[in-house]
């Protein structure tokens, strides 16, 4: 991001929020608002929430850089005015007391505006006369981080999302030197229709996500939910589902480079949730050839190679290893031909 004609006093707290904030805020936009147009002064920040995004445009004064800028909220969320309630003295601790020479303070403003947020969309829940949603609500208070979304509009049929993060463990530390700044997450997101008045009501709809890092290491593709009975509650539904979680084999790609005299390529392997009684994917990655769009040349997945779930850890490798030292060979020569074309 290009930070020349931003205020130095603005682009300090600029950069402080970006990389020291807990939450992966980006910036979208940014244009200047004051008669010198080279100076910018406004910009929209996209944050995560309820694993969507929620954008705020902020705007300072590059003719008063000294003074706290207005955080303007999105068309959707006008009736969110946390300037107007909450804990007061929260609220001077960010704007009433504001200190533009603090890198840090735009970040916590961010932070209490985004907190502020969750409490209002929670509320604005509780108000729904659904009395499936209060009961969900109420079952769920005690698990942290759960965030909630309600969407409404004339294009779209209202309903109620939850963002539910699943595995009370550190992720991050399941990949040993992991340069991952956020904590890795894996959610199930569970979306409630609003108003309909049924005997039975409809399950809700149900999606795993996890961040896009986490997904070096586990494929929620692959993973299938584990089926909603009727009558259940998410807080029912949840265990099962975090026990299956537990269950799976989260590390399954690993790549090793390798070597036929000067020839160098890379072996992946991925492994489905089946294995070993699946036998794992692996496909092969030229480190000397390149198509014409400048990417490395890959083999097709090879399917055809010794494998038995019966034979031991040991075995396997064995008879990967001996296959894998003539496929190289067949290999090199595919590259080769490729790029002769």
């Amino acid at each position: 991001m290009a930070i020349d004609t931003v205020p130095p006093l603005i682009a300090a707290q600029l950069n402080y929020l970006i990389s020291h904030c807990p939450f992966s805020v980006k910036v979208e936009l940014m244009w200047s608002g004051c008669k010198n147009p080279s100076l910018l002064d406004r910009f929209t920040l996209v944050i995560p929430y309820c694993l969507d995004y929620i954008k705020w445009d902020v705007v300072y004064n590059a003719m008063y850089p000294l003074a706290a800028p207005d955080i303007i909220f999105g068309p959707e969320d006008e009736s969110f005015q946390p300037v107007y309630g909450g804990n007061e003295k929260s609220r001077k601790s960010s704007l009433a007391d504001w200190n533009s020479k603090d890198p840090a303070r735009l970040l916590s403003l961010i932070i209490e505006l985004r907190d502020a947020y969750i409490a209002y969309q929670r509320r604005r829940i509780e108000e729904v006369d659904d009395d499936r949603l209060k009961f969900e609500i109420s079952t769920m208070l005690s698990r942290e981080g759960i965030e909630m979304y309600m969407t409404s509009g004339t294009d779209k049929p209202e309903e109620v999302k939850f963002a539910v993060p699943l595995l009370d463990m550190e992720l991050n530390k399941l990949v040993a030197g992991s340069t991952w700044r956020h904590p890795q997450k894996i959610y199930l997101q569970v979306v409630f229709p609003v108003g309909k008045k049924q005997s039975t009501p409809p399950p809700p709809r149900l999606k795993l996500v996890s961040s896009a890092e986490l997904k070096a290491i586990f494929s929620i593709e692959d993973f299938r939910l584990p089926p909603w009975l009727d009558g259940m509650c998410t807080a029912e539904y949840l265990p099962t589902l975090e026990e299956m979680l537990e269950s799976q084999v989260f590390c399954r790609r690993a790549t090793f480079l390798a070597s036929s005299g000067v020839f160098t390529f890379l072996v992946h392997f991925s492994l489905s949730l089946q294995f070993p009684k699946q036998q794992a994917g692996l496909t092969l990655q030229s480190s000397q050839h390149f198509n014409s769009n400048g990417m490395p040349v890959k083999s097709p997945n090879l399917a055809e190679y010794p494998w038995s779930p019966r034979w031991e850890p040991s075995e396997m490798a064995d008879r990967i290893f001996d296959f894998l030292a003539d496929e190289c060979l067949n290999f090199k020569k595919y590259c080769n031909q490729l790029n002769q074309q």
